[in-house]
């Protein structure tokens, strides 16, 4: 993915060209000409924040700017930068800048200033990310399933575990894989899930899901389970995609596989050749 640099910059410029109207992720990550679901775990990892966060942070900025700039009305601003009501605008404008909208009004008045992303990809150094390319047939798994917002997955989906595995349920699902599923661009699927026996009933409350055959990259992880977890998670779209040159993402899902370790795991990422 050589245009990767690229095509998330074409990104944040079309957030920034549309500031003030009304933004949607599937629209975003199309001009980064990936989907949304991995659009949004490649800015997260590249920024160290999520899209809806940046696009929070650059309107209040702006409004920030016109307040202290115009005799326009606090109500216009809000309206203007996505705020449904007065009070809304307010409780978001007085926590980024620690002022009331009626405060950044008055002359002399501290604003922070968020401006807007300039991505750059550059090599600092030679790293090592140990992979492997596998072909694996269609296989399907069974699991309870919940949804989760990209902006605080990294912190509720290890509450979600820490839950399944004192309950009754884990008796169930032992957790073999940890599943991501994209459905809609506002959040995503995770399913703590088992392979599916076909001559087993499915009990209620949970969920199927069937893989399709075909290429996956699998990134082994080594060391305490969430840390490693996330940390590779962070790698693989800060240095391994935007340096592959053979593969490119293919269907929105991923796995974590577990192996009855404390220790090791993987992550597989589906993938097509180029």
């Amino acid at each position: 993915m050589n245009g990767l640099a690229e095509g998330i910059q074409n990104a944040v410029q079309y957030i920034e060209d549309n500031l003030t109207e009304e933004l949607n992720i599937g629209d975003i990550a199309a001009k980064a000409y990936v989907s949304s679901f991995h659009f949004q775990r490649i800015f997260s990892a590249l920024c160290g924040f999520t899209v809806g966060e940046y696009i929070r942070s650059r309107r209040l900025s702006a409004a920030a700017q016109e307040l202290s700039r115009s005799d326009a009305k606090v109500i216009d601003i809000a309206l203007k930068y996505g705020y449904e009501s007065h009070d809304s605008f307010t409780r978001a404008f007085t926590k980024f800048h620690g002022v009331s909208p009626s405060a950044a009004k008055e002359s002399g008045t501290n604003l922070k200033s968020f401006a807007p992303l300039r991505i750059k990809l550059t090599l600092e150094g030679g790293t090592v990310m140990e992979y492997k390319i596998v072909e694996k047939a269609a296989f399907t798994v069974i699991g309870r399933s919940r949804r989760f917002l990209h902006e605080n997955c990294y912190e509720e989906i290890p509450k979600f575990w820490q839950e399944h595995m004192k309950s009754p349920e884990a008796e169930n699902i032992m957790g073999m894989y940890g599943l991501s599923a994209d459905t809609n661009d506002k959040d995503f699927e995770y399913c703590i899930a088992d392979n599916y026996r076909p001559q087993k009933d499915i009990p209620n409350g949970y969920v199927t899901h069937t893989l399709p055959a075909g290429t996956w990259a699998v990134f082994p992880c080594r060391g305490p389970m969430v840390e490693t977890l996330q940390s590779t998670n962070t790698r693989i779209w800060n240095e391994w995609l935007p340096n592959c040159r053979e593969y490119r993402l293919s269907g929105n899902y991923d796995i974590e596989a577990y192996f009855g370790k404390d220790d090791y795991c993987e992550i597989w990422i589906p993938v097509e050749k180029i």
